[in-house]
């Protein structure tokens, strides 16, 4: 646009510059038509004399003191008039011929600028026009992918996913298309890679740690979202995953109930490269739990263990079988063989009595259903 505008500028003086000439030239026609009426009279006045002179008889030569010299000296002074005129004349049809010729020059000036100025303008149309045209194609490949991705039979942190990243990609690919558009194809392509990388790893270094750590959550070990997940000591569910920035809903420490607190937490990626987060949303999405029972004296605190352990066996069967299976299947250690996910149980003493801490394996969903069996039957326990 800017190119386009410059060429209307120089249209425009092109234009001033012709119409000034023209007008010269008709000024210059219009002497030229004044002198060519002077010459047409010195013309006439120089013939006259002459005429008369034909026709005049000669003079007798013994006549004394005749005077011969007025009229030739009149004669040459009406003769070199004439041709001064006729200077004049030839001078100004050159000068009318030059102004005429430059008009055209400029005429043709301006036709190269006008033309020059349609490309322009055609291709900030067609720019324009492709601009759209890829912001519309990404637009239409956006939705046609959303509905494709609808009836796909995947997982929903999956599909998540999935959209996040093609959504990411088309919108990288509308911002290239739009700046070769705008830009055009640089010459020097890796020397300006090169300086605008330089700049950029200064000016916007956060962001790009955040970028990359985007890359580094949708891995293996990632998060997804539904997710649940402790940031930096706060724990929620991930209920946004962006390119810079991931969103929790918080729901507290998890040894809490789990209940949502309402507010939303937001944490830029680079603490998946800077720092370290913990995921409790596995395949089965198990966690160890805990649960303390205070046993007074003259209660038998062996004979209660026992009965809360044999509880917590039979609550936590099925968990604790598939914990074990999937546990010893991701690991790789040597210690494949000692992972157990049987409960356990500790007695320790306290001030009043006996304390008896349970350890169990539980879904996350599971948890507070599980707890509150263990608690019902503590308590059936300790009123026997």
């Amino acid at each position: 646009m800017r190119v386009w505008l410059t060429l209307r500028d120089k249209h425009r003086l092109l234009a001033d510059a012709q119409r000034q000439v023209r007008e010269s030239a008709e000024q210059l026609t219009v002497e030229r038509k004044q002198i060519a009426a002077e010459l047409q009279a010195s013309k006439a006045a120089l013939a006259q004399p002459a005429a008369s002179a034909a026709h005049q008889p000669p003079a007798p030569a013994s006549r004394p003191g005749a005077n011969t010299a007025g009229a030739p000296a009149g004669l040459l002074t009406l003769t070199r008039q004439v041709a001064a005129e006729q200077n004049r004349l030839t001078l100004r049809d050159q000068r009318i011929t030059a102004r005429q010729r430059i008009a055209s020059i400029y005429q043709q000036w301006d036709g190269v600028v006008a033309a020059e100025g349609r490309l322009i303008l055609h291709a900030c149309l067609a720019g324009t026009a492709l601009v759209l045209g890829a912001l519309l194609l990404l637009l239409f490949a956006d939705r046609w992918l959303e509905r494709l991705l609808g009836r796909a039979p995947i997982d929903r942190r999956q599909l998540g996913t999935l959209r996040s990243l093609i959504g990411v990609a088309l919108q990288i690919g509308g911002v290239v298309v739009i700046l070769l558009v705008l830009v055009g194809v640089p010459a020097q392509l890796g020397t300006m890679l090169g300086l605008a990388g330089a700049g950029l790893t200064v000016a916007l270094k956060d962001f790009i740690v955040a970028f990359v750590g985007w890359f580094v959550l949708m891995g293996k070990n990632g998060v997804r979202l539904g997710d649940w997940v402790e940031i930096n000591g706060v724990s929620g569910e991930v209920i946004e995953l962006g390119m810079f920035h991931t969103v929790l809903l918080e729901t507290g420490n998890w040894t809490d109930a789990g209940h949502p607190t309402g507010r939303h937490v937001t944490f830029t990626n680079s603490f998946a490269i800077e720092g370290h987060y913990f995921n409790f949303s596995t395949t089965g999405r198990w966690l160890w739990d805990e649960i303390s029972v205070a046993v007074p004296y003259g209660k038998d605190a062996h004979a209660i263990a026992a009965a809360i352990e044999k509880e917590a066996v039979a609550a936590t069967a099925d968990s604790a079988g598939e914990a074990e299976a999937e546990w010893r299947r991701v690991s790789k250690g040597p210690r494949d063989a000692n992972v157990s996910a049987e409960p356990a149980v500790a007695v320790r003493p306290t001030g009043g009595g006996v304390e008896i801490a349970v350890r169990y394996v539980t879904r996350a969903s599971e948890r507070l259903a599980v707890r509150a069996r263990l608690y019902q039957a503590a308590v059936q326990l300790l009123a026997q």
